[in-house]
C-alpha cells in the first residue's frame, strides 16, 4: 500500500518545524486507508473527523483558537481525548470550509498536535474560498493511483519491485524478468492502481472481483456528479465522463463530445471533471525553454483519465481481451501505454512546483507531427515517445529534436533498454537538416526509474 506515500509522511512526522498536512487527489485512491496504516506504523491513537458527517463543527473551526475547537472534537460520539501520542484525521475538510484558515492556528499554536487533513472534492472548496489561506503554514501531499512497483509489492512480488527500484542504466535484463514483467504489466492494465482493486486481486486473484470494484468505484464518481456539477446536466456530465475514459490521448475537440452543446458548455463539464481529479488535462507547450507551462497553448490539449484499469473498464476491456493483444495492437491502437505511462509521470511530478503534463504538437498542412508527452527534468526539456516500432519511424521525434536542439529523447516500448545514437535528415522550412542525437529506449516498466536514467546521462 503506497509505501512511497508512507515514507513522506513518516520524514513529515519527524520534521521539528512540521506543518498541518494536507492530502489532495481524486475520490477513492486510497487517503483515508493512508492515514489509518500510517497512525497504526507510528503506534499513534488515531482521532478520524469525518467533517461530512459534523456540518455543524463549521461554527466551531470560526473560532481561533486551537484548544477551544479539540475540547469540541472531544464530545463527538466515540471520539476520546485529543492529548499525546495522538494524530488528529480531518476527513472530507472540503465539507467545512471553515476548517481550512483554521489550520494556521494549529500551527502557530500547537505545532506538537500532528493534523492530517484529507478531501476527495477539496479542489472545489479551494476554488471557491472567501477565506484567507493559511498559505505557509500548511504543506501538501497530492496523492494519485498505486504506481506499478507498488503493484508488485502488494502481490508479493519484492524481488521485481526491487528489480525496478535499483535498475541501472546499462544494466542486463534477463529474459525471464522481463518476460514477467510484461505479463504483470498487463495484468496491471486490467485491475489498475486503484487501491480496493488491488487489494481485491491480492487476496483472491480474481478478475471477475476487480470487475465488481471497479464498477462500484465508477458509480461512485458518477454519483459525485451532483456534488460539484450542481444542476449542469447530469447525462451529459456522464457522457464527457465516458468520452474521457475512451479517448486518452486524443486532441480535445468539443463537437466530437456533443455536437448539440456549445463548446463552452462541454469546456466548463471537462473542467469540473479536471478539478475533481478524475481525468487530467495534458497541454500543448511549444516547448521554447523551461518551464514549459510558460509556452502553452491552454485551448489544445488532450486528456489523461484517473487511471489504466478504470480507463479499460469503462471502455470493456476485461483481463481476457488485455491478454490476447499483442504489443503493437496494446500500445497502438488501446492508448493503454501512453495511459500508463501518462499516470505515472503524475506520479513523478506530483510534488514539483510544475506538475502538469504537457505535450508537443505542430499542425501543417500536409503533415502533422505530435510528441505523447514533454516533460522539465533535471533542468532539461526531455521529449518522450510511446512507441512499438524501430527507430526509423519516429518522424515527429525526429522533427521536435531537430527545431529545438534537444541532446535526449525518451522512448517507451515492450523492448529491452537501449540506446541509440540517431544521426537522420529532416526537411524543415523546405530544406534538408542534419538532427543528432540520444535516444534512450525503455521497456514501460521502468517508467519508475526515468530520473535517475535521465541523470545518468546528463553530461
Amino acid at each position: 500500500m503506497q509505501r512511497q506515500q508512507l515514507q513522506f509522511l513518516s520524514t513529515w512526522l519527524q520534521n521539528k518545524n512540521r506543518k498541518p498536512l494536507v492530502i489532495r487527489g481524486a475520490g477513492q485512491v486510497g487517503k483515508s486507508t493512508l492515514v489509518e496504516l500510517f497512525a497504526k506504523q507510528h503506534q499513534l491513537s488515531l482521532r478520524n473527523v469525518n467533517l461530512e458527517r459534523h456540518p455543524e463543527l463549521s461554527s466551531i473551526f470560526s473560532g481561533k483558537a486551537p484548544e477551544h475547537i479539540l475540547q469540541q472534537i472531544e464530545f463527538l460520539p466515540n471520539m476520546g481525548s485529543i492529548g499525546k501520542d495522538i494524530l488528529l484525521f480531518l476527513d472530507e475538510i472540503q465539507a467545512v470550509p471553515e476548517a481550512i484558515p483554521a489550520l494556521r492556528y494549529f500551527y502557530e499554536d500547537m505545532p506538537e498536535l500532528p493534523v492530517v487533513c484529507a478531501g476527495s472534492l477539496l479542489e472545489f472548496a479551494l476554488r471557491d474560498h472567501s477565506f484567507s489561506m493559511p498559505v505557509g503554514r500548511i504543506q501538501y501531499l497530492h496523492m494519485g493511483p498505486m504506481t506499478f512497483s507498488e503493484f508488485l509489492l502488494a502481490l508479493d512480488e519484492e524481488l521485481l519491485k526491487n528489480f525496478i527500484d535499483n535498475y541501472q542504466p546499462g544494466q542486463e535484463i534477463g529474459d525471464i524478468v522481463h518476460q514477467r514483467l510484461l505479463h504483470l504489466l498487463r495484468s496491471y492494465y486490467s485491475i489498475g492502481g486503484m487501491p480496493e482493486a488491488v487489494a481485491v486481486f491480492a487476496e483472491s486473484h480474481s478478475y471477475k472481483d476487480v470487475s465488481e470494484v471497479h464498477n462500484s468505484i465508477i458509480e461512485t464518481y458518477r454519483d459525485d456528479f451532483p456534488k460539484y456539477a450542481g444542476s449542469r446536466n447530469q447525462n451529459r456530465m456522464l457522457n464527457v465522463f465516458n468520452f474521457a475514459a475512451r479517448n486518452v490521448g486524443v486532441k480535445i475537440k468539443y463537437s466530437n463530445i456533443s455536437a448539440q452543446d456549445q463548446s463552452v458548455t462541454i469546456k466548463k463539464d471537462i473542467d469540473l471533471l479536471t478539478m475533481a481529479r478524475v481525468v487530467g488535462k495534458v497541454v500543448h507547450s511549444h516547448c521554447s525553454g523551461l518551464p514549459l507551462q510558460a509556452d502553452l497553448e491552454e485551448k489544445i490539449y488532450k486528456l489523461l483519465f484517473l487511471d489504466v484499469g478504470l480507463m479499460n473498464a469503462i471502455c470493456g476491456l476485461d483481463w481476457r481481451s488485455i491478454s490476447q493483444m499483442n504489443d503493437t495492437k496494446l500500445i497502438n491502437q488501446g492508448a493503454i501505454a501512453e495511459q500508463f505511462i501518462g499516470q505515472h509521470l503524475q506520479a513523478m511530478l506530483a510534488d514539483k512546483p510544475n506538475r502538469e503534463l504537457n505535450y508537443w504538437l505542430r499542425e501543417g498542412r500536409s503533415a502533422n507531427a505530435e510528441l505523447d508527452f514533454v516533460i522539465g527534468l533535471r533542468g532539461k526539456i526531455i521529449p518522450i515517445e510511446v512507441k512499438s516500432g524501430t527507430t526509423g519511424t519516429l518522424k515527429s521525434l525526429h522533427q521536435f529534436m531537430g527545431m529545438k536542439q534537444a541532446p535526449l529523447a525518451i522512448r517507451f516500448d515492450t523492448q529491452l533498454p537501449a540506446v541509440n545514437q540517431i544521426d537522420t535528415v529532416i526537411t524543415m522550412n523546405k530544406q534538408r537538416q542534419q538532427v543528432k542525437y540520444t535516444l534512450i529506449s525503455l521497456p514501460l516498466y521502468l517508467v519508475e526509474r526515468l530520473d535517475a536514467i535521465v541523470g545518468s546521462y546528463q553530461t
